[in-house]
């Protein structure tokens, strides 16, 4: 498996001033990033389809976004 992918955040200014103070508190600079997922978004039906699948091939699948 793999881990999502990071991308820097976009942020509010509500957001970047708590992170600021935050800074200011720590006494250290900040990088607010995002987690993107690779992986597809599936309804429950489809990961149903997928795990039934696993369970007949005795194997483990993954969906990516294409």
């Amino acid at each position: 498996m793999s881990a999502p992918d990071l991308r820097p955040a976009e942020l509010d200014d509500a957001a970047l001033q708590r992170i600021r103070t935050l800074e200011d508190a720590l006494g250290a600079p900040l990088v607010a990033y995002a987690a993107e997922s690779p992986y597809a978004p599936l309804t429950d039906e489809q990961v149903a389809a997928l795990q039934e699948t696993e369970q007949e091939l005795g194997v483990r699948l993954l969906a990516y976004r294409s």
